[in-house]
């Protein structure tokens, strides 16, 4: 790996005589990890556990993810190992129900552990600003099956419009990178010290438009995944003071070989290949101040013209528990959001744009309700309401390519969910022996190439 010459002689500086251990990591294949969603009953395999994160597992060679069903079935998260510690802080200092931001969450590694660690029926939003990772972070959301997200698309800036809202904001702030270089070594040729500057100069922006969303006494979380002075330690001294935020410690085992600060004296975390098996890492965790704040008026967008019509009685039985949500039909879509976080709903939606909320039940087309693939996903859905259509690999992985699918013998016509190893995929119109492919068309697999072998998470 050829390093540019800015970069080792900045970092030689950073990490002095362990500097040639850092160089000799990089050039060694980056480990492969993995978190499973215990929420669809993803049976932990016999693998190495990450230390920091109770459902992280290193695997012991890349899988080709695509076409395993079980990934597409939000079964589990392919996830970097180092991001991973985010877990010790909620655990830490997160002991009640919040409402909790991701605010710069694409793809949706952070997101979707959050949705798994956070106390129980805690409400998630999860924000990105670019509009084609904006819906690559709904559908890992939509995925992973929690119901309690809501996924937004807006500037910093707007999302600091919702004055004192958040208890918990989570940024993992654009960086330049460094920390990725042997995952992407197209990010090599991206990097400068005129970059880094930049990078740090945005970073900045990004909290003080966002700060404002944060509750008295509520937790930030900053990280990046890069290595150098400006965007770590250097921006955390600049939030501290420009903010007044304190700098909280997170409990770390010594066992996990995790780096403090290389400048000033604060509690902030840095992993290092070197020392730890993943990529590099950053975090700090900051806690608002309390005093001589005070909430400012929102102002509020005009409702969005859309026709109400009320819910089929029939959709209620489609998930478990529906007494505990609000269903809404709007235009053609009937919508379940958490009752209890009805109010917030409305709140986030006069003032943002959202690209997903709770769960999409279905599509009212004249007399007929097309199941939607959100509720296919959702951890509540009631399977017992559908016929259901049990695949081999084979048989999956045509599905999951939006191909036809052919039923051995005349079924039942109607809607049918598929399902792999018992895990829902998404759901087919079933036609007497063959069946309407319902899963979404911009999900599908793209590529003609399907391996001989079955690729699978080890059940």
């Amino acid at each position: 790996m050829q390093l540019p010459p800015d970069f080792i002689s900045r970092t030689r500086m950073l990490l002095g005589e362990e500097y040639p251990r850092l160089e000799d990591a990089l050039n060694v294949p980056s480990p492969v990890s993995i978190r499973v969603n215990l929420s669809k009953n993803l049976r932990q395999a016999g693998y190495q556990r990450v230390p920091w994160c109770d459902t992280g597992y290193y695997l012991p060679e890349r899988l080709t993810f695509t076409f395993d069903p079980l990934f597409h079935a939000g079964a589990y998260y392919v996830q970097e190992a180092s991001s991973m510690f985010l877990e010790q802080v909620i655990k830490t200092y997160v002991k009640g129900q919040v409402k909790c931001l991701d605010l710069c969450a694409a793809p949706g590694g952070k997101s979707t552990h959050l949705l798994s660690v956070l106390p129980e029926n805690s409400l998630l939003v999860s924000n990105e600003v670019i509009r084609s990772r904006g819906h690559i972070l709904s559908e890992n959301c939509t995925k992973w099956g929690n119901p309690y997200a809501i996924v937004t698309r807006n500037d910093p800036k707007e999302i600091g419009a919702l004055t004192h809202f958040f208890d918990v904001m989570l940024a993992d702030v654009p960086c330049s990178g460094e920390g990725m270089f042997r995952k992407d070594v197209d990010s090599i040729g991206e990097w400068s010290v005129d970059h880094v500057a930049l990078c740090a100069s945005r970073q900045q922006r990004i909290v003080h438009d966002a700060w404002a969303a944060l509750k008295p006494g509520g937790l930030f979380i900053y990280s990046t995944c890069t290595y150098n002075l400006e965007e770590n330690e250097e921006n955390i001294h600049h939030i501290a003071g420009e903010l007044g935020a304190e700098v909280l410690p997170v409990p770390v085992n010594d066992s996990w070989h995790v780096t403090g600060a290389l400048k000033y004296d604060y509690p902030v975390y840095r992993f290092f290949p070197h020392k730890t098996r993943g990529e590099g890492f950053f975090l700090a965790v900051l806690r608002k101040k309390e005093e001589g704040l005070f909430a400012k008026n929102r102002k509020q967008r005009k409702d969005k013209k859309t026709t109400h019509h009320p819910t089929p009685r029939d959709v209620f039985d489609w998930i478990r528990c529906s007494d505990c949500f609000q269903f809404e039909t709007r235009g053609d879509f009937i919508n379940a959001f958490p009752a209890e976080f009805f109010d917030d709903y409305k709140a986030i939606e006069q003032q943002l744009y959202m690209v997903s909320a709770g769960i999409t039940m279905g599509e009212v087309k004249g007399k007929d309700i097309i199941p939607a693939h959100s509720l296919a996903m959702s951890n509540l859905l009631n399977q017992s309401r559908f016929n259901q259509l049990a695949l081999s690999w084979e048989e999956a992985v045509k599905y999951l390519k939006r191909e036809a699918i052919q039923l051995p013998s005349v079924a039942p016509k109607g809607y049918a969910l598929t399902t792999y190893k018992g895990f829902p995929l998404g759901f087919v119109k079933q036609l007497g022996n063959r069946a309407n492919n319902l899963y979404p068309q911009e999900w599908r697999i793209r590529t003609g190439f399907v391996p001989d072998v079955p690729v699978l998470y080890p059940l």
